[in-house]
């Protein structure tokens, strides 16, 4: 998406540092960083991680956590951020991910000496070295290695605690009408596996898949967790004879901690561990 944009290497001072981005470009920071704007959830919540949220100058109107991060200056939305108000807040970087649309803006910002680096973790491994290369950006390596290696610590407690489980046939819906799932391209695939569940969709090609009802009725799933909203509080009507709906074994879980690939991946695993194996937490419920 981003091959013919450019490098960021070409408008940094000669002063700077080198890193690789998520996309794997070259990209040029200065030595000493403290002015950067975020344009995603999951990226502002990273930078708060890795202990450099004071960093911060400005963030788009779905940056609500952790609770500092709703102070922060707004530039307008994911998709649509507001080039001039970037640009005023003089940035040293602009911090995305991949699902932002910055094809169209990354000349604009790189024309004015602001580098644009791009993240793209899709797994917990690739979330825990993001949080040490941004300690290294931001000179904040004890709090983001500290924070790196707590993640890394929870999923190998959950990983015990979970060994010899049964896997449940595991659907997870991100929204009911259309159908939306999470693909084997997703983390929350990843996710689903680390809680100790088997998802019936980690074949189905893309991230998050679109699904035809004849293809959902087909799978059958022992449990159903619901991305928590408004218009997706209980099942898609396809699954109403399936073992999930008759059972009773249909949860809801907080949307953002599982539409976020960031620091709070540990809490989603956790959270779905609950709801799949019960019993391995009975003395230590929620």
């Amino acid at each position: 998406m981003l091959s013919g944009c450019g490098s960021s290497t070409e408008k940094a001072a000669a002063t700077g540092r080198t890193f690789t981005d998520g996309l794997g470009r070259t990209v040029v920071l200065p030595e000493h960083i403290d002015r950067v704007v975020s344009l995603a959830p999951s990226v502002t919540e990273m930078i708060f991680a890795a202990g450099a949220g004071d960093k911060l100058v400005g963030v788009t109107t779905y940056c609500d956590y952790p609770e500092a991060a709703k102070q922060i200056k707004k530039i307008g939305d994911t998709q649509t951020p507001n080039i001039e108000v970037i640009a005023a807040l003089r940035p040293q970087a602009v911090f995305v991910t991949t699902a932002s649309q910055i094809q169209g803006f990354m000349g604009k910002l790189e024309s004015q000496n602001i580098a644009v680096f791009v993240t793209d973790p899709k797994s917990v491994k690739a979330v825990e070295e993001n949080l040490r290369q941004f300690g290294e950006i931001f000179g904040t390596q004890t709090a983001a290695n500290a924070e790196a290696d707590k993640l890394s610590n929870r999923f190998a407690e959950l990983n015990k605690i979970l060994q010899g489980t049964t896997r449940p046939r595991t659907f997870v819906q991100i929204s009911k009408e259309p159908l939306y799932t999470a693909g084997k391209d997703s983390y929350l695939t990843e996710l689903i596996s680390d809680a100790g569940g088997d998802s019936v969709t980690k074949n189905v090609p893309t991230a998050f898949p679109k699904l035809s009802k004849e293809t959902a009725v087909a799978m059958e799933p022992d449990v159903i967790i619901l991305s928590a909203s408004d218009d997706n509080r209980e099942p898609n009507e396809i699954f109403r004879n399936s073992t999930a709906v008759k059972s009773g074994r249909v949860y809801s879980i907080n949307a953002d901690i599982i539409a976020r690939p960031g620091p709070r991946m540990a809490e989603a695993a956790e959270e779905m561990a609950r709801m799949l194996h019960p019993e391995k937490f009975a003395d230590n419920k929620q």
